[in-house]
């Protein structure tokens, strides 16, 4: 396992700042997430730390090694990109086989390795198979497998399940984080879907404009967003203009309160605390949940409630409600 150190990268193509001045300590053996909108740097970072992109200014150490300087070939590690990057031409077996193959491993090695891994991603009896003959999520665990061959060091993932269907896309990262905790390689992954972050990482790094906005473990940046930007990006999010006001019962003021939707409790008649009177003018079903849009003097706000509590209230389009803010966080502007 390899602790990774970036210390004060900045990349510009251009005039575009990719990434700005950004420092970040991976932890060895954790799987991390970098985690931010198109165009916020997460993939150029991933690039830089791979080698793939030169930085303009700053350092990266695996470990205690200074890495910034080494082509991609001599820093150890394994990428598995979005769209597989397979060779059409081989064989399951082949593609798993050739990063070993170019390193020089000695044929009798090779086939017990390959071996290894069809049974590590569960392709079992595949390996004569071409990638074309294999679903999305098949070929990306050859991808993976090809990745993992050479016993890499560190371990990059560049949106591995951004191709694949939403379905597949849980599957994936459920295994991925299974396979982790069996290999306990440090890994790297890229992604713009806040869902997949929160339930795979051990540690989220959210990015904006090519800088980093919040550290931490999934709950931490969840329950604890350091900025408006983070709490809106990790979404679900009503912003209320103004702060509330115990004296006159209602918000004012030039500031902004962010709300998640599971936080808005509606009822029939008003209690104590932050409350918005509303009219009900949406209501939609979402599996075991209902989704809610009240239509108030703040805005639109959008509540998400389970659908029990939406048949026991008797919630319907033009009822009159009172939704409570059990919870609300206000940030500098």
């Amino acid at each position: 396992m390899m602790q990774v150190s970036v210390e004060n990268i900045s990349k510009a193509f251009g005039e575009y700042p990719a990434l700005d001045d950004v420092s970040l300590t991976i932890p060895a053996g954790e799987l991390v997430a970098l985690l931010g909108p198109s165009g916020s740097g997460k993939t150029t970072l991933l690039r830089v730390i791979a080698g793939i992109e030169t930085p303009q200014a700053g350092r990266v150490r695996f470990g205690e090694v200074d890495v910034t300087d080494l082509p991609i070939q001599r820093r150890e590690i394994g990428f598995v990109f979005q769209d597989y990057a397979l060779f059409d031409h081989m064989t399951v077996g082949d593609n798993i086989a050739f990063g070993l193959s170019v390193r020089g491993e000695a044929t009798s090695a090779i086939a017990p390795r390959v071996r290894e891994l069809l049974g590590l991603v569960q392709l079992h009896g595949l390996v004569q198979r071409y990638p074309r003959q294999l679903s999305g999520g098949q070929r990306q665990r050859v991808a993976l497998a090809r990745a993992l061959a050479p016993r890499p060091k560190l371990l990059l993932l560049d949106e591995p399940f951004g191709a694949l269907d939403a379905r597949v896309r849980t599957e994936l990262r459920t295994w991925l984080r299974r396979l982790h905790d069996e290999l306990h390689v440090t890994s790297v992954f890229v992604t713009h879907d806040q869902e997949e972050a929160l339930e795979v990482a051990d540690r989220l790094v959210v990015m904006n404009h090519g800088r980093v906005e919040q550290v931490g473990s999934p709950n931490e940046v969840f329950d604890q967003p350091a900025s408006a930007f983070v709490m809106d990006f990790l979404g679900g999010v009503n912003v209320i203009a103004g702060t509330w006001r115990v004296e006159t019962g209602s918000f004012s003021g030039s500031k902004k309160t962010f709300v998640r939707r599971h936080d808005l409790i509606l009822r029939r008649e008003p209690g104590e605390g932050p409350r918005v009177p509303a009219t009900v003018s949406h209501v939609r079903r979402v599996g075991v949940a209902a989704h809610v849009t009240l239509t108030t003097d703040h805005g639109e706000l959008l509540a998400e409630i389970p659908h029990h509590e939406l048949v026991e209230l008797g919630v319907e389009r033009g009822a009159r409600l009172v939704a409570h803010v059990r919870s609300a966080r206000i940030f500098p502007e």
